[in-house]
């Protein structure tokens, strides 16, 4: 997998870094298939109140969630399938204990490869780890708790998957193509894209919707989308005009009206937000 060396997408508030969040990257091994781990520690005063929310773009990843109190019992464990709308992410009722999250960022495409079930009908979707990674849970479930450090974390989450990953399973279309799809920007025609692998546009639909759980054009359209956050938010003067040609978009109407789509909110808030 080449992912690595051409894509790196980003989040609504991209850098975001502090107690209760931050990114860090994996071994060289493991950067074709985890875009980052990430956790931190946050207090949950007994208020009987939710936390506030924040907002989740799509981003091309899944997740894997764990949530742990202070007395070492996990409150979720959660597997967050690819998302193709943005969306507030789930309040926590208020328990009165510090919660010590842990989460492993997987690039859409390479979960399959330590997965042990199916990515269909997954998109927009929240399930329990056990269900397409039971194996992984087995380790870390009974492991988690015996340090609260993100570094020694991330050390024994590495381990399990480098093992993993010597007969994990592959599938060289998907690599392929998924390469084109990142190298065009998203920006690939569907046929051209089946042309290119030849693999009938049905049969990569079929492919696509087993391993990534998402159709070849809606991640297509998301990596575009990805591209141009990273433009908008990396640029200090952003020009329309200019990613409109840049990304095939038809005007920059389209243009704003899909990110709008994605993001639920314009290009102006969006920065604001990011910032």
């Amino acid at each position: 997998m080449k992912t690595k060396m051409i894509y790196r997408p980003l989040t609504a508030t991209p850098f975001k870094c502090n107690s209760a969040y931050n990114e860090i990257e994996p071994c060289r091994i493991l950067q074709p298939y985890v875009r980052c781990f990430w956790g931190g520690e946050y207090d949950c005063p007994d208020t009987g109140t939710d936390e506030s929310s924040e907002i989740v773009i799509p981003d091309t990843c899944v997740d894997i969630i764990y949530r742990i109190d202070d007395a070492g019992n996990i409150i979720t464990s959660d597997f967050v399938g690819i998302n193709d709308r943005s969306f507030l992410a789930q309040s926590n009722k208020k328990t009165g204990q510090k919660i010590s999250v842990f989460a492993i960022r997987f690039y859409a495409w390479s979960a399959y490869v330590f997965s042990e079930d199916s990515f269909v009908g997954t998109v927009n979707g929240r399930y329990d780890v056990r269900e397409r990674f039971n194996w992984l849970d087995k380790e870390l479930r009974r492991q988690l708790f015996e340090s609260r450090d993100l570094n020694d974390r991330i050390r024994l989450t590495e381990a399990l998957l480098l093992k993993k990953l010597e007969a994990a399973r592959k599938n060289g279309v998907i690599d392929r193509v998924i390469y084109d799809i990142l190298r065009s920007q998203g920006t690939i025609e569907i046929n051209q894209l089946s042309k290119e692998n030849f693999i009938s546009s049905r049969q990569m639909e079929r492919l696509f919707g087993e391993y990534i759980g998402i159709t070849p054009k809606k991640l297509s359209n998301l990596v575009r989308y990805q591209y141009l956050w990273k433009d908008i938010v990396s640029q200090s003067s952003f020009d329309i005009t200019n990613a409109v040609c840049k990304y095939g978009y038809t005007d920059s109407s389209h243009l704003m009206r899909e990110f709008k789509r994605y993001h639920s909110m314009n290009i102006r808030e969006a920065r604001k937000m990011a910032f």
